[in-house]
C-alpha cells in the first residue's frame, strides 16, 4: 500500500485501449517516465481518447475531475495530463483538488510572453493546430495574442496514429522530422520567434534535438511538471 500513498506526480491518462495489467497501460505515460526523474502514478480518464480530447468534448469534464480526485487520494501532490488539449478542463480540475494542476503546457503562455521583449513572438507547436482556438491560450489582450504564432503537424504520421482507437506507437524519428519541419517553416515566416511551446505530450522526447537545431528555449509539459512538483507541499 505504501506505493499508493507515496508523494507522486499524478498523470491523467488518455484511453489507450489497454486492459488492466497490460504493459501498454504503462506505455501510456512513457514520455513522462523517460523525461522526468519523478515518482509517477496515473489514472485513465474514462472515455478520453486523443481524437475527442483534441477536438473538444465537454462531456469528459466529470471524468477528468473524478480521475484527478483518485490521483490525490493515491498520493499525488501535483497533477498533469498526457494531452495538451486537456487545457479545456484545467479550471474544473484545479477547482476540484487542492494540489497544483498543470494539465497542459499552454498554461505557461501568458507568463512566457511577459518574460520576453514586447517585440518577440512565441511559437506554439501543436499536434493539431486546427483545433487550437484562441480561448485555449489564456490570453485576452489582442496585442499579446498577435505575439503567439501557432503551427501544427496535423495530417502527419503521429496525428494519423493518435486519431485511431487504439493508437499505434509512432517512431520518435517521425515525430522529430514532423516537428522540425513545422518549426523551420514558422521561423522562416516569423524570425521574431524567441521561444517555442510544445503542446503535444509526445514532443518532450524530441525537445533536446529541437533546442540544438534552433538555439531557442523550448517549453513543454515536463517543464511545468518539474516546477509544480518542486513547489508542492
Amino acid at each position: 500500500m505504501s506505493s499508493q500513498t507515496a508523494r507522486s506526480l499524478g498523470v491523467l491518462n488518455l484511453e489507450r485501449g489497454a486492459k488492466a495489467g497490460d504493459s501498454s497501460a504503462e506505455e501510456a505515460i512513457g514520455t513522462f517516465r523517460r523525461c522526468l526523474d519523478l515518482p509517477l502514478i496515473a489514472e485513465t480518464v474514462a472515455g478520453a481518447w486523443a481524437d475527442n480530447v483534441i477536438r473538444g468534448d465537454p462531456s469528459l469534464e466529470s471524468a477528468y475531475v473524478a480521475a484527478a480526485q483518485r490521483l490525490v487520494e493515491r498520493g499525488a501532490v501535483a497533477i498533469t495530463a498526457n494531452c495538451g488539449y486537456s487545457i479545456r478542463h484545467q479550471a474544473a480540475v484545479a477547482a476540484a483538488v487542492r494540489v497544483p494542476v498543470v494539465v497542459s503546457s499552454l498554461v505557461v503562455l501568458p507568463s512566457l510572453l511577459r518574460q520576453l521583449p514586447s517585440s518577440a513572438k512565441v511559437a506554439v507547436i501543436a499536434a493539431d493546430a486546427t483545433c487550437l482556438q484562441d480561448d485555449l491560450l489564456g490570453i485576452d489582450d489582442s496585442l499579446q495574442r498577435r505575439r503567439v504564432i501557432i503551427g501544427g503537424i496535423e495530417g502527419g504520421t503521429l496525428w494519423r496514429n493518435e486519431m485511431q482507437r487504439p493508437p499505434p506507437p509512432t517512431d520518435i524519428a517521425d515525430i522529430q522530422a514532423e516537428v522540425s519541419t513545422c518549426v523551420a517553416r514558422l521561423l522562416a515566416e516569423h524570425p521574431e520567434i524567441a521561444a517555442l511551446v510544445f503542446e503535444c505530450t509526445a514532443f518532450p522526447l524530441i525537445a533536446p534535438a529541437i533546442r540544438r537545431e534552433t538555439g531557442l528555449p523550448v517549453y513543454d509539459i515536463t517543464t511545468l511538471c518539474r516546477l509544480a512538483f518542486a513547489a508542492a507541499a
